[in-house]
């Protein structure tokens, strides 16, 4: 149902976000695996940067959209440096998207279910949460990896509805990324609704097929 973003939030008894990206500035992320974590790994393979880059840059594309890919242990394995110690060394670059904070307070004010639904794997949710307090927003908090698939797979959707029992047809679920949304729609997930500015280091996306908010206070009105 490609409705306005603005009727779907009035609608839906339960609202499902996504995190990075949706509530939390992908930005932090955005620096860890394309700047970060190549320099560590250039550092500890005596690479350049350069290298080390082409060379992750492959890995994690060869994975992109698999569990694996938001997966910490896998990268700790694969890469053999510690990715999560690299997570709590920059820590101060957590933040909300702009106004995101603002849109959570304002739909605990209103009757709806509100949900986490997030790839993140749950060290990293626990270390968002401790920086930015976004659990006292949510009803629930849902990884993908307690489930053992992807939001971009069928399963994960099952799975999720078999646990929480939400109603496809009156739930909106907003995220940024196409490949999740696509794959909700594919579910019956009947409201679906786009960040178009995910990252505050990177310009707005434009064409996606979904309706779509630079960020989710737009959906205030």
């Amino acid at each position: 149902m490609n409705m306005d973003p603005q009727t779907a939030l009035g609608r839906c008894e339960t609202l499902m976000l996504d995190m990075d990206g949706t509530i939390l500035d992908l930005a932090f992320d955005s620096y860890i695996w394309r700047d970060l974590v190549p320099r560590r790994y250039a550092a500890a393979n005596s690479m350049t940067l350069e290298s080390a880059r082409e060379l992750l840059f492959e890995k994690y594309a060869a994975v992109q959209g698999d569990l694996e890919w938001y997966c910490l242990d896998h990268w700790n394995d694969r890469l053999g440096i510690d990715v999560v110690k690299i997570h709590h060394d920059v820590t101060h670059r957590i933040g909300y998207l702009p106004g995101a904070l603002d849109f959570l307070r304002a739909v605990q004010e209103k009757d709806i279910r509100v949900l986490l639904v997030t790839n993140s794997h749950p060290e990293t949710l626990d270390l968002k949460d401790a920086v930015t307090g976004l659990a006292d927003y949510f009803d629930e908090l849902h990884s993908s990896h307690t489930y053992g698939h992807a939001k971009e797979s069928q399963f994960f959707w099952e799975a999720l509805q078999e646990e929480t029992g939400f109603d496809a047809a009156t739930t909106l679920f907003v995220d940024d990324s196409q490949a999740v949304l696509r794959s909700a729609a594919q579910y019956g997930v009947g409201m679906l609704v786009t960040v178009t500015r995910p990252d505050t280091s990177e310009p707005v996306r434009r064409g996606s097929e979904f309706r779509g908010v630079e960020g989710v206070r737009d959906m205030l009105g």
